[in-house]
């Protein structure tokens, strides 16, 4: 193999190593003492006591794997109005406002959007919960790790604009999961995305 023919292979294997180590979560579980830094804020920002402890254990409870938060939205008509959002905001405007801080925040910590999308009909099995026919929005949201998660969600700037979120929505609910089963993770796609191109890149360039 030439050595024009080997760096045609070496660049990209080192370009998706160097994502692979940012889109992982490396740290492991979150330590105690980061945790106690998460309560503190949650405490600056007068959480109620049952929030926090319900959080706490969440933390204590970390594997250090991926998180897949599972997001079901009712959209609220006529939604309560806000200073930023201005006086004849509909709900998706104010949700908007929400993610604004959000998604920039996500982002740089290697967390996305994997699916969005509209409600077509009524839930088709519903069991045990009131309420819960009429949903507009569903979303998966991957976080890389619960330490991420917790960085996004006690920042000052998703505190303040939490309300926004709650104003637009007649009803939420959101759980996360750890999957067992994830094709769309990024670091699968992206590997089959550049062997592709390379092996199409050599094939056109080198073959004989």
């Amino acid at each position: 193999m030439t050595s024009a023919r080997l760096w045609l292979w070496l660049v990209p294997t080192a370009c998706y190593l160097v994502f692979c180590v940012w889109y992982t979560n490396l740290a492991g579980p979150l330590r105690e003492a980061e945790i106690q830094t998460f309560v503190a804020r949650m405490q600056a920002a007068g959480a109620p006591v049952e929030r926090i402890a319900f959080m706490r254990e969440f933390m204590q409870q970390d594997t250090g794997r991926q998180l897949i938060m599972i997001n079901a939205l009712d959209m609220n008509e006529n939604p309560r109005q806000l200073p930023a959002t201005g006086p004849d905001a509909t709900a998706a405007e104010l949700l908007n406002h929400y993610m604004a801080h959000m998604y920039p925040a996500l982002l740089a910590r290697a967390s996305h959007p994997v699916f969005a999308g509209t409600a077509v009909y009524d839930a088709m099995d519903v069991s045990g919960i009131e309420g819960a026919q009429t949903w507009d929005q569903g979303a998966l949201m991957r976080y890389r790790s619960r330490r991420d998660l917790m960085e996004i969600s006690t920042h000052p700037a998703f505190a303040a604009r939490h309300d926004y979120k709650m104003a637009a929505l007649e009803k939420t609910i959101a759980y996360p999961v750890e999957a067992s089963l994830y094709y769309a993770d990024m670091r699968i796609l992206l590997a089959l995305a550049l062997f592709a191109v390379i092996s199409l890149a050599d094939l056109l360039i080198y073959r004989r």
